[in-house]
Parts: C-alpha cells; sequence; structure tokens
C-alpha cells in the first residue's frame, strides 16, 4: 500500500520538479490510502492558489484511492506517535494512517525524512 502525503499530492497536482516522483503511487490507485486530513489540505490549499473547481477535480483525483477517515483509534495512534516523533498534528495522522495500513509513505516534507516505511524526495 502507498499514500502520498499532501505535499506529493500538491507537487503531483501543479506539474512541479518532483513530481514524476509522485506519479507512480498516485496513479495506482488500487494500493492509495488517502487520509482525511490530506484531503483537507490540498482542498484548501487548491482553493487558495486556484478555483473552486480546481479544487474539486484535485479532490475528486484523490477520491480514487481508498479515503481513510480519521477515528478515535486513529487519533490515539496519532498523538502516540506526534510525541513519540515530534511531528506537527496532520504529519502525525498521516504517519498513523500508513502504520495502520502497512502503506509506503510518499513526501517531499522533510518531517518525515528519517522515519521508517518512507520514500523520501527532497523538495527542489
Amino acid at each position: 500500500m502507498n499514500l502520498v502525503d499532501s505535499s506529493g499530492w500538491l507537487e503531483y497536482l501543479a506539474d512541479g520538479p518532483n513530481a514524476e516522483f509522485f506519479a507512480p503511487p498516485i496513479e495506482d490507485t488500487r494500493s492509495l490510502i488517502v487520509p482525511t486530513i490530506s484531503v483537507l489540505e490540498v482542498f484548501k490549499r487548491v482553493l487558495q492558489q486556484r478555483t473552486e473547481n480546481e479544487a474539486l477535480r484535485a479532490v475528486a483525483l484523490m477520491r480514487q484511492g481508498r479515503v481513510v477517515d480519521l477515528d478515535a483509534d486513529l487519533a490515539l495512534s496519532a498523538a502516540k506517535l506526534g510525541r513519540e516523533h515530534g511531528l506537527p498534528l496532520a504529519d502525525s495522522v498521516i504517519l498513523a494512517t500508513a502504520r495502520k495500513f502497512d502503506a509506503t509513505i510518499w513526501t517531499q516534507d522533510s518531517d518525515f525524512e528519517s522515519l521508517k516505511g518512507v520514500r523520501y524526495i527532497a523538495k527542489t
């Protein structure tokens, strides 16, 4: 299973320099896990920079994967992982979601760089 964090989705959607790195996990929708926190972050950023229709198209693409809701158990796991690794809230939810599904995290967020189960590429 794969999980692309919000920075990866935004890079892919903008066809940025690292877009090719994120294409394989995003386009393999059968193996794609999408935390709801990523849906929120991507929709908000695209809405700020473009139009609501473009933001909705981005979410439609994300929804081709398996969207995972933040429930109480996942929230508790995220809190523990956030404390253990010193992660911000959204990153801790992403990590907890990936661990729940034994998914690889694909990211260009340096907060994840040294964690197990992460495919990291530096943002250019």
